[in-house]
């Protein structure tokens, strides 16, 4: 099964990599992997004083999912409001984040009163909504009294049509996941308030990450700087055993998971 991981080079043939390398990439779901190289997305540099864990999550896959998908899709201006769905997730709290960085108003959107308060206190969301027991559109009119302009879209389904009815002319909207849809057993409407795109000449763009693959380092670069510089926050939910996978895995359907979800197959080196 394809996916993600992290891994010590143990044995290699390969002038470009040598034992002992910490390397990322699609190695699958197992304890050993042969690769040939082309499968490595990057070598972990020595001395940054950053966890390894760092680097799948806000140095990883979900941060540059985050900053394409805001820099390159929203192309977000200094004062819009941004509305993230999701947002107490790994690439959520990190596309909010962004945003703050470069001056907007950012929104959250969460679905418990934990999350909530770490979107607001920790990460620097200027407002946060728990869609579980809050009058959604009431909240979003609140938290933004002049409209959504940008809009960083994981979840789908009926909070998306509160959103979209509350987009401003020109809005954008990057459309990262629908993973409040991806279990249904049933077709999915579309989202009631398509129409308002038509009216507010809105542009809706889908992407996945590896679109971007050949700038990926421009984007873990700024991301290691604002990290640094202590702009941005994140965290990690780590389960150990690959045993424990299948379980895992469920923890992003439940909204159980706290932070960006880990499987841990081996020590750290």
């Amino acid at each position: 099964m394809r996916g993600g991981a992290m891994g010590e080079v143990l044995e290699t043939k390969h002038p470009g990599y040598k034992v002992g390398d910490i390397v990322t990439g699609l190695f699958g779901w197992q304890t050993y992997s042969t690769v040939n190289g082309d499968n490595i997305r990057m070598s972990i540099p020595n001395g940054k004083g950053v966890p390894l864990p760092a680097w799948m999550s806000v140095l990883g896959l979900t941060g540059v999912t985050a900053y394409f998908g805001l820099v390159d899709i929203c192309r977000p201006t200094k004062g819009e409001t941004l509305v993230v769905t999701g947002a107490a997730g790994a690439v959520g709290s990190i596309a909010g984040q962004i945003g703050k960085i470069l001056g907007m108003r950012v929104v959250g959107i969460a679905g418990s009163t934990k999350k909530c308060l770490w979107l607001e206190e920790q990460c620097g969301f200027d407002f946060v909504i728990n869609y579980k027991d809050a009058d959604v559109s009431a909240a979003l009119h609140e938290g933004c009294p002049e409209g959504v302009d940008c809009v960083f879209e994981n979840v789908g389904g009926p909070v998306f049509d509160e959103i979209l009815s509350q987009i401003n002319l020109k809005a954008r909207i990057a459309l990262c996941g629908l993973i409040g849809q991806y279990n249904a057993i049933e077709k999915v409407p579309g989202p009631y308030m398509f129409s308002n795109i038509l009216m507010k000449r809105a542009r809706v763009e889908g992407f996945i990450v590896s679109d971007f693959f050949n700038r990926w380092a421009d984007a873990v670069e700024q991301l290691s700087n604002w990290l640094g510089e202590g702009k941005l926050t994140y965290k990690v939910d780590i389960v150990d055993g690959l045993e424990c996978a299948p379980s895992a895995v469920k923890k992003l359907f439940d909204g159980s998971n706290d932070g960006k979800l880990l499987v841990r197959v081996g020590p750290e080196p």
